[in-house]
């Protein structure tokens, strides 16, 4: 049962559920469809970015379609998935405005929030079910510190990725 204590974990900052995107390559694909099906029961709203099947695709399509829904605000976080969830982050890190963490444990899922204030989280497509289950938990019921030390870090990252490669 989706009890309050779950609806709340879930609210994003304009007190609504939060709209969730996510993508995988064939590899991907399976797990995907798991946590679609686990957030689609916690009433939180999906929108698939592909692909659809477990035939052969290129990831880095579905990554930047998914990373652009990020950055455009059509959706509030991003799961991103293939095989070993390293290729899909790369990619997703390539858009301007993402950091996407490939995260293996609900630790990492936790401090990449809190610290790091990532907007997508990747995974390896060959991640126990229960396991990715729990990191999705985690990672989008931890909010960003808003501490100055990761304000920082952060505003760095985005100097850089802006060209601004004196002040670093």
């Amino acid at each position: 049962m989706f009890d309050k204590k779950n609806l709340e974990m879930y609210n994003n900052n304009r007190g609504v559920i939060m709209k969730i995107g996510i993508a995988s390559d064939h590899r991907g694909y399976n797990l995907k469809q798991e946590i679609i099906k686990y957030l689609k029961n916690k009433k939180i709203e999906i929108i698939d970015y592909g692909t659809q099947s477990t035939e052969s695709v290129d990831y880095p399509k579905f990554a930047f379609e998914l990373s652009n829904a990020v950055v455009s605000k059509e959706v509030d976080f991003g799961i991103a998935i293939c095989g070993s969830g390293i290729g899909i982050s790369i990619a997703c890190n390539k858009v301007k405005g993402i950091r996407c963490a490939k995260v293996d444990n609900v630790k990492e899922a936790y401090l990449t929030r809190f610290d790091n204030d990532a907007n997508i989280l990747a995974l390896n497509g060959t991640m126990p079910k229960f396991r990715a289950k729990d990191i999705v938990d985690k990672f989008l019921s931890t909010d960003f510190s808003n501490l100055e030390k990761h304000i920082r870090r952060i505003k760095q990252i985005n100097e850089y990725e802006e060209g601004k490669h004196n002040e670093c």
